[in-house]
Order: structure tokens, then C-alpha cells, then sequence
């Protein structure tokens, strides 16, 4: 079930999405003077858009707004299932103009962890690559290439599967207990798992999604054309570090600013050292 205001949001809202479908979003908002900017945030996979509150609720301390919706497939769901990739792309474009219209005239900063970051990355060097409005992109383990073991058989059969059952359940287990070393925020998570709000498991249409969206990536990343902060968690169970790391290097290093922290698990928004990371993020942004 929902519970509102749950992630400490100054107001919960929504917008208009492709085909007409509504999305939830989650609002953090300064309270003593308007923000000087906004993060456009987008969630990770199995997640939500009230995951950014910790970031969030920093920012928001800084004079910074956040804003994230509830991805397709995502909002109080236990079983993630999409249609296909394009209408994280799609939703993800009107949810730009929706927040040009509730800021208008701000700087507009682009948020991505996991799969958020690999949505990121495909909109910045898509739709979102030419947008005078966007000032930069933040990147937090991408989930460029999986480091999660899959059955190899499993993946002979993708095709077929998606094809035949789309939305059959995938064989995975549990890694809630290795996203963050902050045992609260870890609480959290399984609270919300519990309340049918993050969820639990996945179909195979939408692992073919991801899995077809990071084909390719790789060598369009040298024309990254925006500036860029990327942190990647050196000890991630979900997304393979090494690989990350390699694609985030080809971009041109005039846009690059790169760290690497070897202890953090995959949520550096929610490790231990997060607070240096936001500080370094709002550096970058004042920069």
C-alpha cells in the first residue's frame, strides 16, 4: 500500500506520462526561499521515486529542489513488468517539460542511479543531448552491464521466454541486504518491501529490456556532449564496477568528474560516505 508523505516529501503530485498514464511524483522543495536549481531524479530498478529522499532531503537544505517520479511498471508494484525500454524514454521527456513548467527558468540537473543512470545515459545522449535547460548529468552505478549470475540457460531462453511469457517471474535472489552498509536505510527497504511499495520481483520482458538497452552503449559514450559526475560503488553485487568504470572513461575528459569508492555497495546516495559525495556534487554544480 502507499503512505503518504512516507520519504518526507514536501507534497506528492503527478504528471502526465506517454499514452496518457499518470505517474506519481515525489517533491522535496527549500521552504525558507525558492530553489536555486532542480534535480530531476531518476530511480533504480525494483525502487521508487521516494528511494532519492535521503539525497533529497540534503539538497534540499542547500537551496536545491528534487523531483522523481514512480517509473512504468514500478508504482506499488511487487512484480516489475514494462512494455519495453522506450517508455522509460518517453515518460522521461514529458516529465522534463513538467518540470520546465514548475521551474521555469531554473538550472536542471539530471539524476541516474542503477538502472536510473543507464535511463540517464540514453537520454542525455538522446533526447535530452541538445537541452539548453539541462546544466549536467549524475551518474550513480550505472548499470551499464550486470554482475548479478544469471543462469546461462536462462539466457539462451530470454528471447524465447519474452516472446512466449513475458511475464514470468525471473529467478532472483535477494541482494536487499547488500545496497547500503546504513542498516536504517537497509530497515527501510524492507519495510517497503513489505507494504508492497518496492519490489520483489521481476518479468522476463522487463530483464530483456534492460538487458537490450545496454547493447550498444558502449561506443556511443565518447560523444557525450554534457557535463558529467559519475560515482561508482567499487564493492556493487548488482552492477559490474570494472565495466562502469571503462564506459565512463571514454567520455571526453573535459566532462568528466569520476570516483570510485571501493567500500560502497551499489547505493552511494545512501552509503555511509554519502554526505561527502553530496558535497562534492553540489561543488560540481556550483562550479
Amino acid at each position: 500500500m502507499t503512505l503518504a508523505m512516507r520519504f518526507a516529501e514536501d507534497r506528492l503530485t503527478d504528471f502526465s506520462a506517454a499514452q496518457g498514464q499518470s505517474r506519481r511524483v515525489h517533491v522535496w522543495e527549500p521552504a525558507e526561499s525558492p530553489a536555486r536549481a532542480v534535480i530531476l531524479a531518476i530511480h533504480g530498478g525494483m525502487a521508487h521515486g521516494g528511494d532519492y529522499c535521503t539525497p533529497a532531503r540534503w539538497f534540499r537544505q542547500q537551496g536545491i529542489a528534487t523531483v522523481a517520479y514512480d517509473l512504468c511498471g514500478h508504482q506499488d508494484a511487487r512484480r516489475v513488468d514494462i512494455p519495453g525500454f522506450q517508455v522509460f524514454l518517453d515518460d522521461s521527456v514529458l516529465f522534463l517539460a513538467w518540470v520546465k513548467q514548475q521551474y521555469p527558468g531554473l538550472p536542471i540537473y539530471v539524476m541516474g542511479h542503477s538502472m536510473g543512470a543507464l535511463i540517464a545515459t540514453h537520454l542525455a545522449l538522446g533526447h535530452f543531448r541538445d537541452d539548453a535547460a539541462i546544466k549536467g548529468v549524475i551518474l550513480s552505478s550505472p548499470y551499464y552491464v550486470n554482475a548479478i549470475k544469471v543462469s546461462p540457460l536462462l539466457l539462451a531462453l530470454a528471447g524465447v521466454l519474452g516472446a512466449l511469457a513475458p511475464r514470468m517471474k525471473v529467478p532472483l535472489a535477494s541482494l536487499t541486504h547488500l545496497l547500503t552498509h546504513d542498516s536504517a536505510i537497509t530497515a527501510r527497504h524492507y519495510d517497503d518491501e513489505r507494504d508492497g511499495i518496492r519490489a520483489t520481483e521481476i518479468t522476463v520482458r522487463f530483464g530483456n529490456a534492460l538487458t537490450t538497452a545496454q547493447q550498444g552503449l558502449a561506443a556511443r559514450m565518447p560523444g557525450w556532449t554534457q557535463p558529467l559526475f559519475a560515482v561508482v560503488a567499487g564493492d556493487d553485487h548488482l552492477a559490474d564496477a570494472d565495466a562502469a568504470e571503462a564506459m565512463l572513461q571514454s567520455v571526453p575528459a573535459h566532462l568528466l568528474t569520476y570516483q570510485r569508492h571501493p567500500r560502497n555497495f551499489h547505493e552511494n546516495f545512501n552509503e555511509l560516505n554519502r554526505e561527502q559525495i553530496y558535497a562534492d556534487i553540489l561543488a560540481w554544480i556550483e562550479r
